[in-house]
């Protein structure tokens, strides 16, 4: 599964932004999707999941509010919807895939991981 992430760039501090992780190479409806990020010398941070159907997701304490993740699963691509951002949101964020379909808040649970898309967040 080859994913690549998009949607990233500058927004002022209470903007939104929507990213995108569109599959190529496999369906994405059998797998759990997960997004998480990594900002400049910071370990990578889980941020969300979804489960294979889309009736289980999770979030971060630190996104829960402000950030959905959804996914159409006959478009191949999982979604993140990025409201009220915050300067601390700045990071660049990462798709990934799990193979288990459950969706995990566990990175390395994910078998495959798209190519990241910075979001600035400026104060």
């Amino acid at each position: 599964v080859q994913l690549q992430a998009s949607g990233g760039g500058l927004v002022q501090a209470g903007g939104s932004l929507r990213l995108s992780c569109a599959a190529s190479g496999r369906t994405l409806s059998t797998y759990g999707m997960g997004w998480f990020r990594q900002a400049p010398g910071k370990e990578r941070e889980f941020v969300t999941a979804i489960s294979w159907s889309g009736g289980s997701t999770y979030y971060a304490d630190s996104v829960k509010g402000r950030f959905t993740i959804s996914r159409d699963n006959a478009k191949n691509t999982v979604y993140l919807q990025m409201n009220s951002l915050k300067p601390e949101d700045t990071a660049v964020y990462y798709c990934a895939a799990d193979s288990s379909g459950s969706g995990s808040m566990w990175y390395y649970e994910y078998d495959y991981w798209g190519q990241g898309t910075q979001v600035t967040v400026s104060s």
